[in-house]
């Protein structure tokens, strides 16, 4: 397992993964990785739905995805495990928290030698006309709203860290 530094040095967004699944200690260390992310006074609002590329309901997602203005992209890149995640609507801190989660899990992934893709453009389609349908097939909670999601998998092909410009994109007060 790499270091956090390392995995964050190294993690960029894969699209193009291998058929090979997760195993069921990857995907609990994935999830206890963002269950453990913490949350505005340790309100815990975030719920993770699990979906397998074999799921159904991502074609569904899929297909609302593209009646908007996304491009029509298979938005998880057929990764073998999709990670939605929502939390309390009205709860003024829950996108944050939903960000902290999802990136615990795309550095868990990194970690485990894992690659991941972090999902915002199906945000249209899941607060879209079907979004209480989504809701209740996804077992959202009472309350609780899609937030971002995460496609994870065995990578088939890798990509390099973005670049980033220290003097330009940082301030030292």
């Amino acid at each position: 397992m790499k270091d956090v530094f390392a995995a964050i040095a190294e993690r960029s967004s894969t699209r193009s993964y291998t058929g090979e699944g997760l195993t069921k200690e990857e995907l609990y260390c994935l999830l206890r990785a963002g269950l453990q992310a913490p949350t505005a006074t340790n309100r815990q609002e975030i719920h993770i739905s699990v979906l397998e590329r074999s799921n159904p309901l991502l074609a569904e997602i899929e297909a609302e995805k593209n009646g908007g203005s996304c491009p029509p992209v298979n938005f998880y890149y057929d990764a073998p495990v999709v990670l939605i995640l929502s939390g309390e609507t009205a709860y003024h801190w829950t996108p944050v928290d939903a960000g902290i989660a999802v990136e615990n899990i795309a550095l868990a992934a990194e970690g485990l030698g894992l690659g991941s893709v972090i999902i915002g453009c199906i945000r249209q389609a899941m607060e879209g006309p079907r979004q209480a349908e989504f809701a209740q097939a996804l077992r959202f909670p009472e309350g609780y709203s899609y937030q971002i999601a995460i496609a994870v998998g065995h990578k088939a092909a890798g990509k390099e860290p973005h670049a980033f410009e220290l003097d330009r994109q940082v301030s030292l007060l």
